[in-house]
């Protein structure tokens, strides 16, 4: 038996090694197979991408590609997998560099590939390309997440010439697709309306989804995107590609359908106004571009990009989120330490686990008691806060609640000491002008001095009061009067530059305190990116929290980002019934804006049992999977369920948001329950001595039943909402 397994062992060694021999790699997850191969031209083309290969010998079936002349198609019209500008390709290109001499023409060629295996679940490809004219070197980077079925990708740039050359392209990843449609999902918005979804069919030419803001990139355009093949994409059928980029500043994807109606979608860094000058042996590392593939839909590919989230990506994606109460709607600017040591009291009451303080606390000879004055000078004000922060981490303890804080540290108001001492920390025009965004402007984080002092903000507030819990870091203004103080003569560098700061302090925070929440806010979601995410444990999805606004934009981020990555907070933005705002507030990670003292006995009562039941169904909602079952763009309603990984717990929501007079309803079929199991229905977060209207309340069905017939929990009363705890028998 054990010389058997040898054999088979070595037999299969050789059958890898043969197609390897022959230039092909296969870059695989459990679902999904990325096949590149090598022509005798030297050149590297992808074969295929698209579900997993039952049989690896299917790969010698596919078409042979160009002997060196022009009697390929593929080769001559852009299959190529890193193409660059200037040679016989036709299209966008994923690379373009300017010489020292001028030429702006580069060729590359395969030199060789590498496979190790990270873990079990997890495998890098890494592929050398070359060009034989000029010392340039580009390197293919491969990562796949097995179980999860994600693969992320990305590309190093180096180069041996005598002076610098020039990057004026630099794609993360290029991919290739042949479908008789394809139909793009972008998302869209601004301020307070983030990521409103709208899809339409690609045709010929090109379509550009872009950024140019700098900081607060995602205020416009999300840097994501869903794609599918043949028909428009639906939540549970059909080829869905979704993809995003981890970059916090300008980026750009470009889907080019070109003549012969294939799709090329290029992703990275938005080249505009960012010439980059590469020294010799030095690196240009681009964002990763990560992506997933599903043959059943965009829910399927959601719950791909939510495992693997939680496992690999987010900060402390597996451990627990803490809830709060914010002061921000209590109080805006307006409040002092005796208010805040009452609100400690609310949230002791309310059962949150944290008082987050939010903005106006800080500043002296420039008072922040608006937004016109105060960024930049990170000390307590005295007048409103006579005893420091020491007082109040104080007081939160007697509370019983950790103690959290709101920085803006990447941004200075011109009314302020830092200002005053640092004008040249400052990007802004030094000939023109200066325009004002919220009466702000943006450090230059391509300064190490500036650098050190965005980090000593955190740190210095740590250092002095370690009992900190919590950091809301904010980033309210996109770059404007674009000019670097500390570049020079290198001002088309500083969009790049300028993000890569930013990383370099978020990870010497990471380093020295790793475990140390920080929620990711941009004037609402104008940050969403899984680089980020990688140092913050949240984000705010949005400044609007109108419980009806938020069912559609936290709709938009669940497509990509896990519901404990989502902040969602009970505000009296919206005068919707209390219940349904704590219900739409329920499907992501719980917090509040709102006084309790304000609340009536019957209403603190009600927030009270729903943070004991938000706090006990966590794992549930904040860690199960997640099934969108009736969508608000299609009606005038909306259903999802959380269900644990193990089958036996599940909750369920549903939201009637403006239903028509006399309207057929329908019940809603659940998903992803054990059809052989026996469920208990309870509707829960009623408001004390109200009860259940819902018929099928206390009833026990099976999960066969649940997932074909469905539940009746929809009315035709507008603006409210049912919980339904589903329990395994």
């Amino acid at each position: 038996m054990r010389k058997q397994l040898l054999l088979f062992l070595f037999f299969c060694a050789g059958f890898v090694r043969s197609y390897a021999e022959e230039g092909v790699l296969r870059i695989s997850t459990d679902a999904t197979d990325l096949i590149l191969r090598v022509a005798s031209n030297g050149r590297l083309y992808q074969s295929y991408l698209g579900p997993r290969l039952l049989n690896e010998s299917d790969m010698q079936h596919f078409p042979a590609f160009s002997r060196g002349g022009s009697g390929s198609r593929i080769a001559e019209q852009g299959w190529e997998t890193y193409p660059a500008s200037g040679m016989e390709d036709y299209f966008e290109p994923a690379l373009g560099i300017i010489h020292q001499d001028g030429n702006m023409t580069t060729l590359l060629k395969y030199v060789s590939s590498e496979t190790r295996k990270i873990d079990e679940n997890v495998s890098e490809t890494s592929i050398i390309l070359r060009d034989d004219v000029y010392p340039i070197e580009v390197k293919l980077y491969y990562r796949t997440f097995k179980k999860e079925n994600i693969i992320k990708t990305w590309t190093e740039i180096r180069h041996q010439e005598k002076k610098p050359v020039t990057l004026f392209r630099y794609a993360s990843a290029m991919l290739y697709f042949e479908s008789p449609h394809y139909y793009l999902t972008e998302f869209s918005g601004d301020w307070a309306k983030e990521v409103v979804m709208n899809a339409q069919e690609l045709l010929f030419g090109k379509k550009v989804l872009d950024t140019k803001l700098g900081s607060r990139a995602a205020m416009h355009t999300s840097p994501f995107f869903q794609l599918g093949f043949g028909q428009p994409i639906a939540e549970n059928q059909g080829n869905v590609l979704l993809g995003t980029l981890g970059w916090t500043g300008n980026f750009r994807f470009t889907f080019e359908v070109d003549n012969e109606g294939n799709l090329r979608i290029i992703s990275g860094i938005n080249p505009y106004a960012s010439p980059y000058e590469l020294k010799p042996g030095e690196i240009f590392k681009t964002p990763e571009f990560i992506f997933t593939l599903s043959e059943k839909g965009r829910g399927e590919a959601s719950r791909n990009f939510h495992d693997w989230a939680r496992r690999y990506q987010v900060k402390d994606g597996e451990k627990d989120r803490l809830t709060l109460l914010n002061n921000w709607e209590s109080t805006g600017f307006h409040f002092n330490e005796e208010r805040l040591l009452d609100l400690m009291q609310e949230a002791k009451q309310l059962g949150v686990d944290l008082f987050l303080l939010d903005d106006g606390w800080f500043g002296n000879r420039y008072p922040r008691n608006h937004d016109k004055a105060g960024l930049g000078d990170w000390e307590p004000m005295r007048d409103k806060l006579p005893n420091g922060i020491g007082a109040l981490i104080k007081g939160a303890e007697k509370a019983g609640v950790k103690f959290g804080i709101w920085i803006e540290p990447e941004m200075v108001n011109p009314k302020s000491d830092l200002f005053e001492k640092h004008p040249d920390w400052v990007i802004h025009q030094p000939n023109r002008e200066t325009y004002y965004f919220r009466n702000q402007l943006v450090l230059d984080m391509s300064n190490p001095k500036v650098q050190d002092y965005v980090y000593g903000v955190v740190d210095k507030l740590m250092t002095a009061h370690p009992e900190i819990a919590f950091f809301k870091w904010d980033c309210n203004s996109p770059i404007t009067n674009i000019y670097s103080p500390y570049l020079k003569e290198k001002q088309s560098q500083l969009y790049i530059d300028h993000v890569r700061g930013i990383y370099k302090v978020l990870e010497r925070i990471q380093v020295k305190y790793p475990h140390l929440p920080m929620m990711l806010c941009s004037g609402g979601g104008g940050r969403c990116d899984y680089e980020a995410l990688k140092y913050f444990t949240e984000f705010w999805p949005s400044d609007n929290t109108d419980p009806v606004e938020r069912i559609f934009i936290q709709w938009g981020f669940s497509q990509f980002f896990p519901a404990n990555t989502l902040c969602a907070h009970v505000t009296s933005w919206g005068k919707q019934p209390l219940k349904f705002r704590t219900d739409v507030a329920m499907m992501g990670k719980l917090g509040f804006d709102i006084s309790m003292a304000d609340r009536s006995a019957a209403e603190q009562a009600f927030c009270r049992e729903a943070v004991a039941n938000f706090k006990r169904l966590k794992p549930v909602i904040l860690g199960g999977d997640l099934f969108r079952l009736v969508s608000p763009y299609e009606t005038e309603h909306a259903a999802l369920v959380y269900v644990a990984k193990d089958k036996k717990k599940a909750v369920l929501y549903a939201y009637n948001i403006h239903p028509r007079f006399g309207e057929k309803l329908f019940p809603v079929r659940l998903q992803g329950l054990d059809p052989a199991l026996q469920y208990r229905v309870e509707e829960i977060n009623l408001m004390p001595e109200q009860k259940s209207k819902f018929s099928e309340n206390g009833n026990v069905f099976s999960g066969d039943y649940l997932m074909k017939i469905g539940l009746a929990v929809f009315t035709t009363q507008p603006t409210t909402s049912r919980m339904i705890e589903i329990t395994a028998e």
